[in-house]
């Protein structure tokens, strides 16, 4: 058992006592790693990722607080990274490993054997640590104990939970813990040594003095915990940092040979695009030939230049004017001015993520090589089943190894990772690191497209929230469908901006049919108390469109007001009555002559109904069903026939727009609504609020089809919008049940009322709704406070206000629950920051419910069971992937367990609303569950729920029977 330390700086000359502190040890060998060794390997690890992996903004933000500017800022990294692991130099900790404990007695260091501490739990090596820096800073350097915590917080909070107020007066009345009473002077001794030899080498010991007047904001006291974590995470490695008797190499090659093994990619630092705006868009995007770009796309970058600070902007203009791509364009300019190191794209879903996964691809293909040779950009694919996406999978790593995790901390929750097996071909370009794909590192990856969640974690009370602060903190955000989320989310979304804003990261906010009180509270959230109220009645009161907003740190918010891009179409709105036979006389008569319809409802129930009843009249081959309950990878490819079928001129031949019996019938839920580029000649839809409604209306006629639309049929050339899913004979209109429950009775009354000058109309004229035009005034009408609709709805509409009002009110309660708070004053340590939190969050079906007021949900993989028993995936998957037999006694091999895992299916509300229903249906599937599928090595499949149908798709599951079709998804009905 040596450890001199002879070769290295940290161990040489210490005492004996002091080089025979511990820091590591493998269970299952005699390795370990002395605590100076790991301070000297966890400084330097910290000094190359505050050099060549951390954003120039978060760099900046720490110099920012403190009296040295950069070289403080280096320093105290270095130094708290060093000294994060001072707690385990204690009793409470040392005592874990027998034989390493007897040789610190050896040393001078009693203690007593583990068996015997059984208050040992109240010093976890984070807060011992925390406890000995704050009196190693006092007796020896003469600090007020008031200008410590929000240094020493960092070590109190590197396993990702900041102790409270009671954990640390807890501590404060169990000295022995940190100091054995027979010999504290010379556990004292050891721990000075340990923390003196760190001031010294981190060149901090003359910086202490000036220290102590700095006030930490919040923000940097966050950003440096996290460093610290993801330094320790490195540093613990065995496979990058081998431990004792081997790992005895000098430091200088020790650090070399891990960080070349990690190979970390470097941040984006893109220069400052000076080009004009026509330049740039024709450099960075794909754009039809001819293409102009847009007003509100040249009034957005235009804005940005003009902006003296990166900040905020929210853009908001109609469907299909390119905000994707300005927003792009606009986080290029913000990130050369703000220092940032890469982008988060948040969108509301996994389908959108997915969409806009491989335009975020496209881009970074596009953009200017900054790298001069430092290596791939890291791309991440942010929700829970990124691992199946074929783009992200595509970007193999470059370096395969698969680097262990170390049996870091005994008094610590396991900090493991496993990696998905992912394969595809390797990128030099783009790379989905592996060392970033972990669950919570991933967000890490300098260019990120997920869902809105991965955002409002940063929001959430949970166990390493200091990481997802980080991950955000060096990018540019990008908010996409903002008026997509409910009270609940929206607490948490503000409350995120608040934060955003004090870190000073660049937010761009895209949304067709904002709300202006929404805009409002999105750009107050932003700007927090540094703003006050200057200019934010403004920012409401607005009402052109489309419309920028822009909020600087201390300035006033500035609008700028592009014209519009000149597209435009009018839109004739009828009432269809809620019958089935009448819309089918209805489609029967409109498609005659071919064409395309787009039939749009509001519940899955209410698609396969309409469906069954469409096929009967129309013929089965003319009608196809789009909704969100279909196997991923069946969904993934009703996407892309559609887009082959109605998408854009150029993109489709148009030849499925017609049909020789008449046209085509699409009959869909809400997945229509957004991200898809497709373009139908009617469309019915059942009553929505106001905003859904308006991007639905924006997949009619969204493309021109011959000059005047000569190119669809004669009695399709005027676009047209049926909305039905209402009893349009009652006062006011009564929605149909599941609309109501989906949406709620007031936002579907509302859109009601502000359309119902349209909907009342005697003739087309009188019908007309222009877009874009209408949309702002439709939608500021149906959020805004004024009453709207005829006099004698007001009762009703009222009484449904009164019921909305009452819950969102629950909404904001139950997310308090667990919602950060606000930014403290600058110098106030984070004590307690996540105390009362949720744990682990993360894309899990639990995790997703900490952020998204919508119940349980519960998802399963599907496969079938043939006549023989045998269980076989589903087999119209594509390739020899489809009826792939199945092991039962032994884990698939990995490409079989790939393709099962693929086959992902959400089962419906009706199955998870009732928690009796839930219980019933898991305790089931559990039941079924093949147990060699759960082996430790069964990465895809362990865990999971499989739901097994008979050989003509079907289930019996919690009282319900389940028939899944490839033309419709999955059916459910109840048991009779």
């Amino acid at each position: 058992m040596t450890s001199d330390g002879s070769s290295s700086p940290w161990g040489y000359g210490l005492s004996e006592a002091a080089r025979s502190v511990w820091a590591k040890h493998e269970r299952d060998s005699d390795g370990w790693l002395p605590l100076w060794r790991h301070m000297g390997d966890s400084a330097a690890v910290a000094e190359r990722l505050w050099d060549e992996w951390v954003p120039r903004r978060v760099r900046e933000l720490v110099a920012d607080a403190l009296p040295g500017g950069a070289d403080d800022a280096r320093a105290l990294a270095v130094w708290l990274s060093a000294t994060h692991d001072i707690g385990k130099a204690t009793p409470a900790f040392a005592c874990q490993v027998e034989g390493l404990a007897e040789h610190m007695r050896a040393n001078g260091l009693d203690m007593p054997l583990q068996k015997q501490m059984a208050d040992r739990s109240l010093a976890p090596h984070g807060l011992a640590g925390q406890r000995l820096l704050q009196q190693w800073l006092m007796e020896r350097h003469g600090w007020p104990r008031g200008a410590t915590a929000q240094f020493t917080i960092v070590a109190g909070g590197h396993h990702g939970v900041p102790p409270s107020d009671g954990d640390i007066h807890a501590l404060k009345t169990h000295s022995s813990l940190l100091r054995d009473r027979g010999t504290a002077d010379a556990w004292r001794a050891a721990q000075d040594e340990l923390l003196d030899r760190a001031a010294d080498l981190c060149g901090i010991r003359e910086r202490l003095a000036g220290w102590q007047g700095a006030k930490l904001p919040q923000p940097v006291q966050v950003l440096l915990t996290a460093l610290v974590i993801v330094a320790d995470w490195i540093a613990s490695n065995p496979d990058l940092f081998p431990y004792f008797p081997d790992g005895v190499a000098g430091d200088p090659e020790r650090v070399d040979a891990a960080w070349h093994q990690l190979d970390l990619p470097r941040p984006w630092a893109p220069r400052e695009p000076v080009e004009d705006t026509a330049a740039l868009f024709a450099a960075r995007f794909d754009l039809p030939a001819g293409a102009a770009v847009r007003p509100v796309q040249a009034a957005a970058v235009d804005l940005a230049r003009s902006m003296a600070t990166p900040g905020l902007m929210i853009i908001e203009a109609p469907m299909g004017e390119g905000k994707t791509e300005a927003a792009l364009a606009v986080a290029e300019i913000f990130a050369a001015r703000s220092g940032a190191g890469g982008c988060f794209f948040a969108l509301p879903t996994m389908a959108t993520g997915n969409a806009m996964f491989p335009r975020l691809l496209d881009w970074l293909g596009r953009l200017p090589d900054e790298r001069a040779g430092t290596g791939a950009y890291s791309v991440f694919l942010a929700h829970s089943k990124a691992g199946l996406n074929k783009d992200f999978a595509g970007l193999a790593p470059r370096n395969r190894s698969r680097a262990r995790t170390a049996d870091v901390d005994r008094d610590g929750p396991d900090s493991g990772w496993r990696h998905r097996d992912d394969s595809g071909r390797a990128s030099t370009e783009l790379v989905a690191h592996h060392w970033l794909s972990g669950r919570k590192k991933g967000m890490l990856s300098s260019f990120v497209a997920g869902t809105i969640d991965q955002l409002l974690f940063a929001g959430l009370k949970s166990r390493h929230l200091a990481l997802r602060h980080l991950a955000v903190a060096g990018k540019v955000v990008v908010i996409d469908e903002a008026h997509a989320y409910d009270t609940y989310m929206n607490s948490y979304l503000d409350l995120v901006l608040s934060w955003l804003g004090a870190y000073g990261v660049p937010v761009v906010v895209l949304s067709a049919t904002l709300p202006a009180a929404r805009r409002r509270e999105l750009a107050r959230s932003y700007a927090g108390a540094k703003n006050g109220a200057q200019g934010f009645a403004e920012v409401e009161a607005a009402g052109e469109y489309p419309l920028l907003t822009a909020v600087a740190p201390g300035q006033a918010p500035r609008l700028a007001r592009p014209e519009a891009s000149g597209r435009g179409t009018e839109v004739v709105v009828e009432p269809l009555a809620d019958d089935l036979d009448v819309l089918a006389d209805r489609l029967e008569r409109d498609l005659a002559d071919g064409g395309c319809a787009l039939v749009v409802r509001n519940t899955v129930a209410r698609v396969h109904e309409t469906a069954a009843h469409l096929r009967a009249r129309l013929g089965e081959d003319r009608v196809t069903v789009m909704h969100a309950q279909f196997l991923d990878p069946d969904r993934a490819e009703n996407d892309a026939a559609l887009l082959a079928d109605f998408g854009p001129p150029g993109k489709s031949d148009g030849t499925a727009r017609s049909h020789p019996g008449g046209g085509r019938v699409v009959v869909a839920s809400q997945v229509v609504e957004q991200s898809l580029d497709v373009d139908f000649d009617l469309l019915v839809t059942d009553l929505a609020p106001v905003d859904l409604l308006l991007q639905r209306m924006g997949r009619l006629h969204r493309h021109p089809r011959g000059a005047g639309q000569s190119e669809r049929p004669e009695r399709l050339r005027t676009a047209r919008c049926l909305v039905a899913g209402a009893d349009w004979t009652a006062q006011p209109p009564e929605p149909v049940r599941g609309s109501a429950t989906v949406y709620g009775r007031h936002s579907l009354l509302r859109c009601a009322a502000v359309l119902e000058p349209f909907l009342s109309g005697a003739g087309d004229a009188e019908r007309t709704v222009a877009l874009p035009d209408a949309i702002s005034p439709l939608v500021q009408a149906a959020y805004g406070p004024d009453p709207v609709g005829p006099p004698q709805w007001k009762d009703v509409l009222e009484q449904a206000l009164k019921s909305h009002d009452e819950k969102q009110a629950v909404q904001r309660d139950k997310a308090e629950a667990f919602l950060l708070r606000p930014v403290g004053a600058d110098g106030r340590a984070l004590v307690g920051w996540v105390e009362a939190g949720v744990g682990d969050a993360d894309d899990s079906r639990a995790g997703k419910a900490q952020v998204r007021d919508t119940g349980e949900s519960l998802e399963v993989l599907v496969v079938q069971r043939r006549a023989d028993g045998a269980l076989v995936t589903v087999p119209w998957l594509d390739g020899d992937r489809g009826g792939a037999e199945l092991p039962t006694g032994a884990v698939p091999p990995p490409e079989l367990a790939r393709t099962v895992a693929a086959c992902g299916l959400r089962l419906p509300y009706r199955l998870t609303v009732d928690p009796r229903v839930l219980d019933t249906a898991i305790a089931e599937l559990e039941a079924d569950r093949v147990q060699a599928w759960q082996a430790k090595e069964s990465y895809w499949l362990a865990g999971e729920l499989v739901l097994v149908l008979d050989e003509d798709g079907r289930a019996r599951l919690a009282g319900f029977d389940l028939h899944y079709t490839r033309s419709d998804g999955l059916e459910v009905r109840s048991a009779d």
